[in-house]
């Protein structure tokens, strides 16, 4: 591309005010060599019309000086053959301007300072456009648009239902002879509209109805799948008969790092015997995305042997009761046992959650339905019935019949042809003691784990996801800000395989997942990002001539993008990737970048930055954000005026695990005082938008420190600090503490060399 560039600022949110426009239009012409206008109001009518009428005469490179990146995209968008980035000059320099103490006046070099910073971003924002190329969108060829949905419950036949009646192909795959699922064994549903009260039909027998006579929807009963292989758009399924062996049944390859090598006290060759991931099933159908919809079953609770279960005929578990009930054979008097109580324990049972609790007050209706003078007791020490469902609970709590009390049960005995349950009533600290003809126990709803339904990946990082553990079995790859979506992409969870629902709720959450597979088919199809850089025409670009093989980028990868040869080398699988670019940050050669966004873009950008050389007051700290969390929070920091020092110059990534510690020396070396990631929170309460980007980086920052010790320099000079998205008060402090630790330590002694 054969790029001509032009530089706009505009004056208007007070930043003609704050600072020397002229200035920065004249340092722009003559360090940047580019043409710079000004305009008082450039995200309005006139200041657009003068930079598209700018674009028909020729620019096709922009660099817009004004707010942050995150705001005004549809005004500053020119077209996709034009190149559009942003300088924050708002809410990075005059939205954060350090306000003097109370009783002080400000800094004699107060208004300098934010001209400075101003004309570090303008220098960095053109550099950029400098090292941005348009990227050109990676396409598929013969790319498969049908979705393949495993699992014939409620959520596999809603999400095979709905994806087919937006007009897609669909397999739909049962390892069981029937379609169904455990809605078949299942007697009523809860109230799914107003007043919320009445039980209502088992809709499963009009789902089947409606998916087994469409034509869009090819049935596959008494299957698994054997393997998946490819990626999205492109995937290779291979099936075998339920319960039968296959030649893909022992594990895929995987990186040598990701197995236990030692046995015996002797190295082995984890490879060994195992299939190649590589290898290709002749026989396999392509499908451009997955729905798993695989379910769940009750948890065990034979662990709690006071409470008889397995060994006392009459005591039951929720499950089990329901296809009781439906047979028609509920006893008259019944013990419904939410915990598993014991002294001084007031937990649930394990995976128990709403859906348990409102399972007990449907169950404790049958026996009142079916029993003139029957009697249910709902034993708890949590009732959760969220939204409408709090009527339902009020309905079943009128009912004569029902007696609910929070209690502790400590024992559970045959007496003669009933049960003796023993409680401690927790509301008025008496001993209870109920003679009923059955008691059931609320086993959870556990997911049922890939490995039990035969998933079998062939990637690189193994054949299941490495998250399960991380979610107590439940396959999510960031279950608050991406819903459905799994560290595979392409392949969607719902239903029991991601969290415990009703048959409402889990209709809802189908119809969700299949929205997702068709976006994904659509996004793949345009040869874009699916999530959650939505759109992102770019993909990572290898150069295999330097390649040493040494494998960080297929293993740090969070979503299994990169597969390897026999040599070590990778292999892209650019529909599996999502942008982040933890590869390129993971990669000591520096051979992998993005068109828009790589080592020597951000290493010149950081080499941009005006380093003064002996002026402690003009210390620099580069501060590199990270764009899901930690810059929202800083934009919303500088809405609220929060001062930030004058020293920091903060650079947004699209991770922290793509920063590469390259640039972290680039800076020291071109004399800046000290270095920070600013990213999101990780571990058991991890906020990253991929997975371990943070985690990453923290601990390529711990190795980092070591190099500077030996070098002379503190290792405090570099720093990383996680934040969320509404810390956006506390940043202030987070930032400018680090800075008074730097100012504490003093320049740079490599300043100047």
């Amino acid at each position: 591309m054969d790029k001509k560039y032009c530089a706009y600022i505009c004056s208007g949110c007070g930043i003609g005010d704050a600072l020397d426009v002229d200035g920065l239009v004249s340092m722009v012409g003559k360090e940047m060599s580019m043409d710079c206008k000004k305009h008082n109001f450039l995200c309005g009518e006139e200041g657009r019309k003068m930079i598209a009428a700018d674009v028909e005469g020729g620019v096709n490179t922009v660099i817009i000086g004004a707010c942050s990146q995150r705001v005004m995209t549809k005004e500053f968008n020119f077209g996709p053959q034009t190149i559009t980035i942003r300088a924050n000059l708002r809410e990075q320099v005059i939205w954060s301007e350090m306000k003097p103490e109370e009783g002080k006046e400000p800094h004699k070099e107060a208004k300098a300072f934010l001209n400075e910073a101003a004309a570090d971003y303008m220098r960095m924002a053109c550099t950029r456009a400098e090292k941005t190329e348009l990227p050109e969108p990676y396409k598929l060829e013969n790319m498969s648009k049908t979705i393949m949905v495993m699992g014939g419950g409620i959520a596999g036949l809603t999400a095979a239902k709905e994806a087919a009646a937006s007009g897609y192909q669909v397999i739909l795959v049962e390892k069981e002879n029937v379609l169904g699922g455990k809605a078949l064994g299942w007697r009523k549903s809860f109230p799914s509209q107003y007043p919320w009260v009445d039980l209502e039909e088992n809709p499963v027998a009009a789902m089947l109805a409606s998916v087994t006579g469409n034509a869009n929807i090819q049935i596959k009963t008494g299957t698994e799948v054997a393997r998946i292989a490819g990626a999205p758009g492109a995937f290779r399924v291979s099936f075998k008969a339920a319960g039968s062996a296959s030649e893909w049944d022992a594990p895929v390859k995987v990186g040598v790092d990701e197995q236990d090598m030692i046995t015996k006290g002797e190295k082995e060759d984890p490879n060994k015997g195992l299939q190649p991931y590589t290898a290709v099933d002749a026989n396999a159908v392509m499908v451009g995305a997955v729905v798993l919809a695989t379910g769940w079953k009750p948890a065990n609770i034979d662990q709690y042997e006071h409470l008889g279960h397995g060994r006392i005929a009459k005591v039951v578990t929720n499950a089990e009761f329901e296809k009781i009930a439906k047979e028609g054979k509920v006893p008259a008097k019944v013990a419904f046992v939410q915990s598993p109580g014991g002294k001084d324990n007031d937990e649930d049972f394990p995976y128990c959650n709403s859906v348990t609790s409102m399972v007990a007050l449907k169950q404790a209706q049958y026996v009142c339905d079916d029993n003139a003078d029957g009697q249910a007791y709902i034993l708890y020490q949590h009732m959760r019935t969220p939204g409408h469902m709090e009527l339902f609970y009020k309905a079943v709590q009128q009912n004569d019949g029902v007696f609910m009390t929070k209690a502790s049960v400590t024992k559970v005995e045959e007496n003669g042809g009933q049960v003796r349950v023993i409680a401690e009533d927790t509301l008025l600290g008496q001993e209870l003691v109920l003679d009923v003809d059955m008691v059931v126990l609320a086993a959870g709803m556990e997911p049922v784990t890939l490995h039990e339904y035969s998933i079998n990946l062939a990637y690189r990082q193994g054949p299941a996801f490495l998250d399960i553990e991380l979610f107590d079995g439940y396959a999510d790859s960031h279950f608050i800000c991406f819903p459905y979506e799994t560290r595979r992409t392409g392949i969607y969870t719902c239903g029991g395989v991601r969290k415990a629902e009703t048959m409402e709720e889990t209709i809802d959450d189908a119809t969700g997942a299949a929205l997702k597979a068709i976006q994904c088919l659509e996004a793949t199809e345009r040869g874009v990002a699916v999530h959650p850089r939505s759109g992102d025409a770019t993909y990572p670009d290898f150069f295999f001539q330097r390649c040493t093989q040494c494998k960080r980028c297929t293993e740090e990868c969070p979503f299994g993008a990169l597969d390897d040869d026999e040599r070590g080398t990778p292999l892209p699988n650019p529909t599996r990737c999502r942008r982040c670019g933890t590869c390129m940050g993971a990669c000591p050669e520096r051979i992998i970048g993005f068109k828009d966004y790589n080592i020597d873009m951000i290493g010149s950008m950081i080499k941009a930055i005006e380093v003064p050389e002996d002026d402690e007051d003009r210390l620099r700290i580069v501060v590199f954000v990270c764009e899901n969390d930690a810059l929202p929070a800083l934009d919303m920091s500088g809405m609220r005026r929060n001062g930030l020092s004058h020293m920091v110059r903060f650079i947004p990534v699209r991770c922290l695990g793509s920063v590469n510690m390259a640039w972290i020396r680039d800076a020291l070396s071109a004399g800046m005082d000290g270095a920070m990631l600013l990213g999101c929170s990780y571990g058991d309460d991890y906020q990253c938008h991929f997975i371990k980007g943070s985690e990453i980086a923290n601990k390529r920052m711990e190795n980092i420190s070591d190099t500077l010790s030996s070098l002379g320099l503190e290792s405090e000079r570099c720093a990383a600090r996680q934040v969320s998205i509404t810390d956006f008060d506390k940043i202030p402090a987070i930032i400018n503490e680090f800075v008074d630790e730097i100012v504490g330590m003093g320049p740079n002694p490599f300043k100047g060399f």
